[in-house]
């Protein structure tokens, strides 16, 4: 029996709630997480003609990229379709589930999608996030460190890049003397102990700190554990907006925006004046992005697909990078094979059919 709450877990472990933007609204909206699951529907958008579909398909979690609220609600009367939209799924035990820009911003999320259906490699985020490593030290006998350092791995500390298990240590004398009513793991009551003892170091991920420390506790031999914690300024090179990639062979200009044509189905697309380089390296967002204009031309990006851009915004391009538009569903559309495809991977079972009218 797999539960709403078992399908959340999978997708939180791949795209936290915590990198969502402040503004954003994921998570689980309507719904009760210790359901069963009877079927799962994906989309961009849970609007009420998807919950009819979730109906009579019988499925009752709809997992929607963009969240069907996003400010608050003080009344639920139908008067529009978002109002409508949650009464009908609470009505009929529909679960409502969004995965926004927490799902933009982890490095095989959206826009590394977005990048592959274009052709692209090298794909690297284009403006990454700060101040989400923190770095835990902590110091413990000799004998138990590789116990210690084995319960941090596990608790998800020690993670750089694509490397894991990674720590710093070095050895030294630590002293403490055991006061009453203590139970000492070495040592005697109110004698000072010199104990040889490793300082442990490693990085974790910021929302992982309450694993992380209680993994240490329950690995650690000392009755009062001594560690400390650090937020770092490092940037989180695998966290971020937007993601720049390398063309296959470079293209001119007409060529290159031909092919973006054909790879996202566009009937159109908006872009400023050519100017008249070579395109190689691309920058992209899917969805409304255009806040990296500046982070793609720092990248030295010849080109920068994005959508939602307003008139006058184009002209901050200033001829140094070709500014596309290709539509905020064309570049999101990718999203839905994204999520099915890590459905599939955990929960094969319960994943067909999906909806059958697109998403």
């Amino acid at each position: 029996m797999t539960l709403i709450k078992d399908v959340i877990r999978i997708l939180e472990d791949f795209a936290p709630p915590v990198w969502q933007e402040s503004y954003d609204n994921s998570g689980l909206i309507t719904g009760n997480p210790d359901a069963e699951v009877t079927g799962i529907i994906l989309c961009l958008d849970s609007i009420e003609s998807v919950i009819d579909e979730a109906i009579s398909e019988n499925c009752n979690l709809v997992i929607a990229h963009h969240p069907i609220v996003f400010s608050g609600i003080k009344k639920l009367t139908g008067k529009n379709y978002i109002e409508r939209t949650l009464l009908k799924a609470i009505r009929k035990n529909i679960s409502i589930y969004a995965i926004h820009t927490n799902l933009d911003n982890v490095l095989s999320g959206v826009n590394h999608r977005l990048g592959t259906e274009l052709g692209l490699r090298d794909l690297k985020i284009l403006s990454a996030k700060e101040h989400l490593l923190k770095k835990l030290v902590t110091f413990c006998p000799v004998a138990q460190a590789e116990e210690v350092r084995n319960a941090l791995f596990e608790a998800g500390a020690g993670g750089i890049g694509n490397y894991s298990e990674c720590s710093f240590n070095v050895e030294g004398t630590g002293t403490f003397k055991p006061g009453e009513n203590t139970n000492p793991f070495s040592g005697k009551i109110g004698e000072r102990q010199h104990e040889k003892e490793v300082r442990i170091e490693s990085l974790f991920y910021a929302h992982q700190q309450a694993k992380i420390l209680n993994a240490l506790f329950k690995a650690h031999p000392y009755e009062e554990v001594a560690y400390y914690i650090n937020t770092l300024d490092n940037s989180l090179q695998t966290t971020g907006s937007g993601m720049t990639g390398i063309l296959e062979k470079p293209m001119d200009e007409k060529e290159f925006l031909l092919a973006v044509k054909s790879h996202l189905g566009c009937s159109v697309l908006r872009h400023t004046s050519f100017t008249g380089k070579k395109i190689e390296k691309v920058a992209l967002c899917g969805g409304a992005g255009f806040f990296l204009l500046k982070d793609a031309i720092a990248a030295g990006a010849d080109a920068f697909i994005t959508s939602d851009i307003k008139y006058h915004q184009f002209f901050d391009a200033d001829s140094r990078i070709l500014l596309v538009d290709a539509g905020h569903f064309e570049t999101e559309q990718f999203t839905m094979n994204l999520l099915k495809d890590l459905l599939i991977k955990n929960f094969f079972y319960i994943c067909h059919p999906f909806n059958k009218s697109g998403y």
